[in-house]
């Protein structure tokens, strides 16, 4: 049961989830900093009819105020790859969008069986990320084979994977556990290229994996370590031996590149690591890749899709829960519980809302080995 108290994190989760800071919002609303201040802090309550104005300057139902859940993300919770040139207000959405994915996962935990987090536990401090991803791929029983699909491969493994909302583009993607629950999170920027999507799955798994117990901000060492341990991950020494020519043109790379699920430049970068062209030829690749763009790839990769989050929904859906039944139990509008599921899902939870039995449903998610979707079964 929901507490009848206003909960003075939840306005503080809103106003960093909207990515304004207390004059903002002041003005907003109609109200003085101080104002702002002495509710964020819980010195009083906001009256009702001011309240209302908050809620509506934040775009957040009046209930969100009332819930107790959805406690703040702390800043040493996860490590941004460009705090430097991030904005304060720019670090504190996203992370207010994390706490918000925690609240939706718990929701789903409720009602689903869902895998637990089965990550390699490393020692603190492990910080040779080739090694470590070789641990992981042992671990995980993969051998030396390209990886089918790496976010079904992170999920079937306990990782909850949410798309950063589209609002957040400076931020590329961020890892954190929730050490209360144990469970490892990422959020991840789908506005990028599915290659470079795909490359930010596996440095965030690199963070959970290598990070857990160092705190963050993390340094530039630490963000080598994971690109280290993406690359090793993706593209296995063996197997880039074995399947690589010598001096490789881009458009062999272009076609290499769907082995691993990389990008031409991770590629690239990945042959010359290992020796495989020289310092000539990997210039005179970068040189031809650049001129394509960023954020653009020849012959792109699809997009990889959340099975868990489709198996879940089309569960829901099955029971008659709409997405606006999900929105309104988390006390969000639905704008909000999209923001977090674009890009990962190809359709959101429809329907009418009517239950078409009274029994709960029941989601079994079962681990499968690399080379296949995270098999879930749906029980009763």
């Amino acid at each position: 049961m929901e507490p009848n108290i206003f909960q003075a994190h939840r306005l503080v989760l809103a106003r960093h989830r909207r990515a304004l800071n207390k004059a903002q919002l002041a003005k907003s609303a109609g109200l003085t900093p101080q104002m702002i201040s002495a509710y964020e802090q819980d010195k009083k309550a906001p009256p009702s009819e001011t309240l209302d104005r908050l809620a509506l300057a934040l775009d957040f139902p009046v209930a969100f105020f009332y819930a107790g859940s959805s406690d703040l993300l702390p800043r040493d919770a996860a490590s941004f790859r460009s705090l430097a040139r991030m904005k304060v207000s720019q670090a504190n959405a996203a992370l207010a969008a994390g706490s918000i994915c925690m609240e939706l996962n718990h929701w789903f935990e409720e009602r689903f069986d869902l895998p637990a987090a089965a990550l390699p536990d490393l020692d603190p401090g492990y910080i040779d990320a080739e090694g470590a991803a070789a641990h992981v791929r042992a671990a995980w029983g993969i051998g030396d084979a390209p990886i089918t699909n790496v976010l079904h491969l992170l999920e079937s493994h306990g990782v909850r994977v949410f798309a950063l909302p589209t609002d957040h583009r400076e931020v590329d993607a961020f890892s954190f556990w929730d050490e209360q629950e144990n469970t490892p999170y990422i959020l991840l920027g789908v506005h990028k290229t599915p290659e470079r999507a795909i490359f930010d799955l596996a440095h965030e798994l690199g963070h959970l994996v290598m990070h857990r117990d160092h705190a963050a901000p993390r340094g530039r060492d630490e963000e080598k370590q994971a690109d280290q341990f993406a690359s090793t991950l993706l593209m296995p020494r063996g197997d880039v031996h074995a399947a690589s020519p010598r001096f490789p043109s881009l458009a062999t790379l272009v076609t290499l590149k769907h082995r691993w699920k990389v990008s031409t430049a991770a590629l690239n970068y990945r042959l010359h690591d290992l020796g495989l062209t020289s310092d000539w030829h990997y210039r005179s690749l970068c040189i031809e890749i650049s001129r394509m763009g960023r954020d653009r790839e020849l012959n792109s990769l699809p997009r990889e899709q959340s099975q868990m989050l489709a198996k879940v929904f089309a569960l829901l859906r099955a029971e008659g829960i709409s997405r606006a039944d999900i929105a309104e139990a988390l006390h969000l509008y639905p704008a909000d519980l999209d923001a977090v599921l674009n890009g990962l899902v190809l359709g959101s939870v429809d329907g009418d809302g009517v239950r078409t039995s009274g029994v709960r449903p029941n989601l079994r998610v079962v681990p499968s080995d690399q080379a296949g979707p995270a098999g879930i079964r749906g029980d009763g």
